[in-house]
């Protein structure tokens, strides 16, 4: 009873942050009342910010900023528009860019951070595979139980990129998205709390993404303990 209802507990905390930050973005998505978009409002900071190099595009994918060709992604379907959200959203993400040019140590290690993580989970997740059944063609259990091991700290990696990724998001929102739209007057003073929220939304969503990598390394130490 006690195993179920800590299981519970650890799916709502998955679960409701997302949901949560999910309610927010559409909630502040749905009026459009800017005279820009939130591309527009990424050109117009990069331009007044001198971000030397750095480009604004749109992209199919989520809204990002990629440090290695200095350019700020951004997705019509969700920047696209003259919402609130929108504006806010684009704001954070050349706070990346920001981030980026005054040589954010964090930002550079939660990068290279990523990159190592897409090749080591990958490998993690092959070896979690093979190696039960290579341990008992080659009958040497215990060589089979430390490889799994290795494994299971290998897919642990997600969980640190997203407990780095935290304070690197916090950081571009509150210390340098939000000032931005202050004091530059992008956004008035009453929509000044509500950009607060979305902030704090996006952030959310690494928690829960956290948290959830968390729970998929527990699973897999439940079961290698069978």
């Amino acid at each position: 009873m006690p195993y179920v209802v800590g299981l519970l507990v650890l799916v709502a905390l998955i679960a409701l942050p997302g949901l949560w930050a999910r309610h927010v973005l559409e909630r502040y998505g749905r009026d459009e009342y800017f005279s820009g978009t939130g591309i527009d409002l990424a050109g117009i900071l990069v331009r007044d910010l001198n971000l030397d190099g750095v480009r604004v595009e749109t992209t199919e994918l989520g809204d990002h900023y990629d440090p290695a060709e200095k350019v700020v992604r951004l997705n019509p379907a969700s920047t696209g528009k003259r919402s609130l959200t929108a504006v806010v959203v684009a704001a954070h993400e050349v706070g990346h860019a920001l981030q980026d040019q005054s040589g954010d140590g964090l930002l550079r290690f939660r990068t290279g951070l990523v990159r190592f993580g897409i090749w080591a989970e990958r490998i993690g997740a092959a070896a979690i595979m093979v190696v039960p059944l290579l341990g008992a063609a080659l009958q040497v259990p215990l060589i089979g139980r430390l490889l799994l091991v290795s494994a299971v700290l290998v897919l642990g990696i997600p969980v640190i990129v997203h407990l780095v990724t935290l304070p690197v998001e916090l950081d571009a929102s509150f210390n340098r998205a939000l000032p931005l739209l202050k004091a530059g007057r992008y956004i008035p003073p009453e929509d000044e709390r509500a950009a607060r929220r979305i902030l704090t939304a996006c952030a959310l969503t690494y928690l829960a993404q956290a948290l959830a990598s968390m729970f998929n390394v527990l699973r897999w130490i439940r079961l290698f303990r069978r």
